[in-house]
């Protein structure tokens, strides 16, 4: 059996394939199935096609919801809408459950990440798979607690850890800091003679995709719902209402056609595909993502997952061995997806795989001897900003997305149904799951395919890396530019891209800084651009600290002062909040304690009646005063906060309804 490290001097000594558009896309089908390190699966025996022996029960006539896709997030969103009472749910799965791409995934949760919404997601689906699903049905999820390890080989990972077990702390999740003795106590077979620390997450662990999957649609069914295997879709019929909205009609089948006025797509790598059916646009791409299961290593049960985020590397424990993979910045687009792709998996790329290796060796030396048992390399969907598509498109009512999870479909997938589910139900979600709803794209370029493909790549090829608070993409920039932006660039102006527009960040006094055409990191024969103005100004913002343009803006604030400079403020949208219940008006609106002295500004965001982000604001508390000026408007009675909008566009609110009880429509 080939070991690590001959495989990766066999990639190193062939020859390098040309690096082109060829090698960037896979238009081969897949290689015959192999197998994948899990006890179970829900794989058919060789012999017929499923799908020609027709579905796996009769199709019903009407249906309140219709979930399409039987992997992950298929199941979760089905057991979820029936955990809520919603009756008539039918899910339609044209191969077998977990079929496409969840069959083959790793199955890891970590617990911590930078988003204090996606930390709430992931301690759902924990709670799900750990506790929830085996006290329904009594059948064993595959859940493996064995812990996680993240590792820091320099300080700035480091510090960045010890704000996730901040965070981490304010949501019941416990953690650890370790030193590298620690570590090594903790790890005995890794080498820490590089690092700096690790974050240590005892609670973290692994699924089985079979055996979720079969959990949740067996506690689905036992509240009503229906799973369909062996039904593709063949069609989305649509319909126009009196007031001409494009609605949900019916899903068609080869079996027959199920009336309903609710579509989920769940169907991962294959959602754009069942969004053409509906004319709904889906901003995915897919691409294959690897990993490699090593022979029996002695010592290593019972250590925890790792992940080595400067390396690029994952270790996964499976059993006595472990899954060795990661994210490359070089993956191989798959253009032509299959319809007829159910449970293959494609040849690895030693290539493109060669890097996370090196990573793993020099982690975990005794790597560098140990055989290679088997390949996982399959296909995954992954999107323009690294993170899912969910919510209901705006093109069609009735029609929601619950696709896109960049390989994080099982982790993710609990936390996610279930807020699915209840935006299905309720409407709009009472997370702020704004940073998730498909809206967030401009309509422009939800369909634009350069754009999709650039910056697909670059969140997949930057998956591991550190998330700065002001940093920017590189690719897919200069979509959307105003007749100024020449001349703002010309006299020094750094831009920053939001809804695909080019937007004045600030102006650095140091000459231009043009945006230059995506390199793609230098991958697929690209010629990387080395060192460039925009490049050497944005990695200079990489702190979590006051990064350096705030003095640039500081400079410029004190000689405008200086001048006596006097600027008109209604650009940002201003308005003042006056009378008697003023005081508690703010409370109900903000999230933040505004009832502060006056002079005092607090930044805070505004909600709405189901307690979600509308927007983010300043408030200032203004002490009365019969004279007007530049700040506030002359007043006598009470007022308890002048609100400065600041983001964009500025809030229209119509009379007489007053404005702080409406819902904004501008998000």
């Amino acid at each position: 059996m080939a070991s690590l490290s001959r495989a990766l001097r066999v990639a190193a000594a062939c020859p390098r394939r040309d690096l082109g558009l060829r090698a960037l896309t896979s238009r081969a089908g897949p290689t015959t199935e192999k197998s994948v390190p899990y006890q179970r699966t829900l794989k058919e025996a060789q012999g017929p096609s499923a799908v020609a022996r027709g579905p796996s029960r009769p199709l019903p006539s009407t249906a309140n919801v219709v979930v399409i896709g039987g992997g992950s997030l298929g199941c979760q969103t089905l057991y979820h809408l029936a955990k809520l009472g919603v009756s008539g749910t039918v899910l339609l799965e044209r191969e077998r459950l977990t079929s496409g791409t969840t069959w083959h995934t790793a199955g890891l949760l970590w617990q911590l990440r930078p988003s204090d919404v996606e930390v709430e997601l992931l301690a759902h689906t924990r709670r799900v798979v750990s506790r929830d699903l085996e006290e329904e049905t009594g059948l064993h999820t595959g859940w493996i607690q064995n812990g996680g390890l993240f590792i820091a080989s320099n300080q700035q990972r480091l510090d960045e850890y010890k704000r996730l077990m901040s965070l981490g702390k304010a949501y019941g999740v416990e953690s650890h800091v370790l030193s590298p003795a620690e570590t090594k106590a903790l790890y005995p077979l890794m080498n820490v003679d590089d690092l700096y620390g690790t974050l240590y997450v005892p609670q973290d662990g692994t699924m089985d995709p079979a055996g979720t999957c079969t959990a949740l649609s067996r506690a689905a069914a036992a509240r009503g719902a229906q799973v369909i295997e062996n039904c593709p879709v063949s069609g989305i019929r649509v319909r126009t209402d009196d007031f001409g909205v494009r609605r949900v009609a019916a899903v068609e089948t080869e079996h027959g056609t199920i009336q309903t006025p609710c579509v989920v797509n769940c169907a991962g790598v294959w959602a754009g595909a069942v969004g053409r059916m509906a004319g709904v646009k889906v901003p995915l791409v897919a691409m294959h993502h690897a990993y490699v299961v090593t022979e029996r290593i002695e010592g290593i049960q019972n250590m925890p997952n790792v992940r080595d985020h400067d390396a690029s590397v994952y270790l996964r424990l499976q059993g006595d061995a472990l899954s060795v993979g990661g994210y490359e910045t070089n993956p191989i687009f798959w253009e032509e997806v299959s319809d007829k792709f159910a449970f293959g998996l494609f040849d690895l790329d030693w290539d493109v795989f060669s890097p996370h290796i090196e990573g793993a060796v020099n982690r975990v030396p005794v790597l560098e001897k140990t055989g290679v048992k088997s390949t996982v390399c399959g296909p995954e969907s992954f999107t323009p900003d690294h993170k899912p598509l969910m919510g209901e498109a705006p093109e069609l009512r009735g029609f929601y997305l619950g696709c896109g999870f960049n390989s994080a479909g099982m982790m993710l997938g609990g936390g996610c149904g279930q807020e699915l589910a209840h935006w299905i139900v309720h409407g709009r979600p009472e997370k702020d799951m704004y940073g998730y709803d498909i809206r967030r794209f401009h309509p422009l370029l939800t369909d634009h395919r350069r754009w999709i493909r650039e910056r697909s790549h670059e969140s997949y090829a930057k998956n591991y890396s550190v998330v700065f608070p002001h940093d920017e993409p590189l690719a897919g920039r200069n979509m959307r530019t105003d007749p100024l932006h020449e001349e703002l660039l010309s006299q020094g102006c750094v831009f920053q891209e939001r809804q695909g527009w080019e937007r004045p960040g600030w102006f650095t006094p140091q000459g231009t800084a043009p945006v230059l055409q995506y390199d793609y990191y230098g991958a697929y024969g690209h010629q990387a651009h080395g060192d460039h103005a925009y490049g050497r100004l944005l990695g200079d913002e990489y702190t979590f600290d006051f990064p350096p343009h705030h003095n640039v803006i500081k400079k410029e604030c004190l000689a405008c002062r200086g001048a006596a400079a006097v600027f008109n403020m209604s650009y940002f949208g201003k308005f003042y909040l006056v009378g008697l219940d003023a005081r508690k008006a703010a409370d109900w609106l903000f999230s933040a304690d505004v009832s502060r002295p006056p002079g005092s500004t607090v930044y805070t965001c505004m909600l709405n009646h189901r307690g979600g982000t509308e927007s983010d604001l300043t408030v200032s508390r203004l002490a009365p005063s019969p004279q007007a000026s530049a700040l506030a408007p002359a007043f006598e009675a009470p007022l308890t906060a002048a609100l400065s909008q600041i983001c964009f566009p500025t809030l229209q609110l119509p009379a007489p309804t007053p404005w702080f009880l409406r819902e904004p429509s501008h998000l």
